[in-house]
């Protein structure tokens, strides 16, 4: 099969990510081979093909936002049968017998394992997913439609939870990619008033289009002091900057997986009255079952650009210029 291969980490521009031909994988015992139908291009792909991301497998094919049909069972497999659609999403593997894992928190396993990251993912023709954390897609939605949810949508709805934002309360979200774009559709569904504030005149336009009560430049304080804040823009120097737009006891979580270093926070303006900052770390497999539920019944819905698959490094291109707004997902053409 063909496949996209981060050759040499580094600059998208300089051809780090190299399409090549690989075997199609065969399912181990307890997996699910699967013919990828579309990807989602998520930043944490950009931050594994240009090194931001330690390389934990060379020449990984990227990719974590599939939605495919499983082509063959391995040994063991139950409640799947070939020709089903279903999703493959960031996190592939838990222990399952660790703390973490036995608290209902495997998001933080130790010996966690990630699709397009620790295993090849969905820049490809094929890939392989335990069947256990495979997800069963919700009917009525396009393949192109559904992909950004997979990672971007997870994500942005546990970045939502971190917030711990109050019944109708002030949500300001700093970025307006893809995660960010979909949270906000959760929050104003739930009744928050939702403040964006990011770089991209696009990005602008399309939060005002879907609700968003304002939206401006990612370093301007927001019309109203914020009860929470999401920073999905992997800036360091927002952190005290979304920080100072909190109102007292306002939470900020910071939803991406790298970020640049965060400058020094000063104690009075930045943390002072009960002000908290938390990270968010991946997501359990209930997140996203209940993003999944949720996106359905709130008909929470991706703005999408595609692109053949065969020009993934034109979109991961495109994506760290700021060329979209939205999503951008890969449809198989490869075969």
């Amino acid at each position: 099969m063909r496949a996209w291969s981060v050759v040499a980490p580094g600059p998208v521009e300089e051809g780090a990510l190299r399409l090549v031909e690989k075997p199609v994988p065969a399912p181990g015992d307890g997996e699910l081979l699967v013919r990828v139908l579309a990807c989602g291009v998520c930043r944490t792909d950009l931050h594994v093909t240009e090194g931001d991301l330690p390389v934990r497998r060379a020449g990984v094919t990227p990719g974590h936002e599939v939605v495919g049909e499983v082509a063959g069972l391995g040994a063991g497999v139950s409640g799947f049968t070939v020709g089903d659609r279903v999703g493959v999403a960031w996190l592939r593997w838990t222990d399952g017998t660790c703390a973490y894992c036995l608290r209902g928190a495997e998001n933080l396993c130790p010996g966690s394992r990630y699709t397009g990251w620790d295993t090849d993912g969905g820049y490809a023709e094929y890939t392989t997913v335990p069947a256990d954390f495979a997800h069963p897609l919700p009917a009525g939605l396009t393949d192109l439609a559904l992909a950004p949810l997979l990672c971007a949508g997870i994500i942005g709805y546990r970045a939502l939870r971190r917030a711990s934002l109050p019944a109708g309360g002030r949500l300001g979200l700093y970025g307006f990619g893809g995660s960010a774009h979909l949270c906000a559709q959760v929050a104003l569904a739930e009744g928050a008033r939702v403040h964006v504030l990011t770089r991209g005149a696009a990005a602008r336009r399309l939060a005002l289009e879907l609700g968003a009560a304002s939206a401006g430049e990612a370093h301007a304080m927001p019309p109203e002091p914020l009860d929470s804040a999401i920073l999905f823009a992997p800036v360091g120097d927002l952190v005290p900057v979304a920080l100072r737009a909190l109102d007292r006891g306002g939470v900020l979580a910071v939803a991406g997986i790298h970020l640049t270093d965060t400058p020094p926070l000063h104690y009075e303006t930045d943390l002072f009255y009960e002000k908290e900052l938390r990270s968010v770390t991946s997501n359990t497999r209930a997140d996203a079952r209940k993003f999944l539920t949720l996106a359905a019944r709130y008909k929470v819905h991706a703005t999408t650009h595609a692109y053949p698959l065969s020009r993934a490094d034109v979109a991961l291109r495109d994506l760290k210029a700021g060329r979209f707004d939205g999503a951008a997902v890969l449809v198989n053409d490869l075969g």
